[in-house]
């Protein structure tokens, strides 16, 4: 399958699921996130603000939160950039680049911390970690100019597929958590 039709099979999928379900798997990958050695280690957890049916990642920000870790979430900047902003609040947030909420940029508060962990959004991913973005290129780009971060990807195991086509373009994350599964 091409990437286009992988993008419309996860999103009828999502869109199967209910809140409960969500939710229910949410907090399991949550748990996963947090007991791992690359979270222990960071000083700063770069956090994307789920919507659209994406594993929630409101449990992963609260608990960098209540461990003093730094927390920083993405803004789209022009057609083909993404910049990382320290918040300290979910007050720091207001709706963006399509609807998606992102932080209200403030110079001073632009993330610079090599020593992050990235949780890292997709649509649709591989066992291999192969990653099916929103077709923007916004990580893949980010994560090429920034490779010291370190990189957990989040996913329902029906985002799960049976290949993710890539390209020498694309960056997968060093490790895949879903709710029965992590992928390395």
């Amino acid at each position: 399958m091409q990437k286009k039709e992988i993008r419309a099979l996860i999103f009828q999928r999502r869109k199967e699921c209910t809140d409960e379900q969500r939710t229910k798997w949410s907090h399991v990958i949550a748990q996963k996130v947090i007991a791992s050695e690359a979270f222990a280690q960071a000083d700063t957890v770069y956090a994307y603000m789920d919507c659209k049916g994406e594993v929630v990642t409101k449990e992963i920000i609260d608990a960098a939160w209540s461990l003093g870790k730094r927390v920083a979430v993405p803004r789209v900047i022009g057609p083909e950039e993404m910049r990382f902003y320290y918040i300290t609040s979910y007050g720091d947030i207001e709706p963006g680049y399509f609807g998606v909420p992102e932080p209200i940029m403030h110079e001073e508060t632009e993330a610079c911390s090599q020593d992050a962990l990235m949780i890292v959004p997709g649509v649709a991913f591989d066992k291999n970690r192969h990653r099916c973005g929103y077709g923007k290129g916004f990580y893949d780009r980010f994560l090429a100019a920034h490779p010291g971060i370190r990189t957990v990807a989040v996913a329902f195991d029906f985002q799960i597929v049976e290949e993710v086509p890539a390209n020498r373009f694309d960056i997968f994350p060093q490790s895949l958590v879903t709710e029965n599964n992590l992928y390395r």
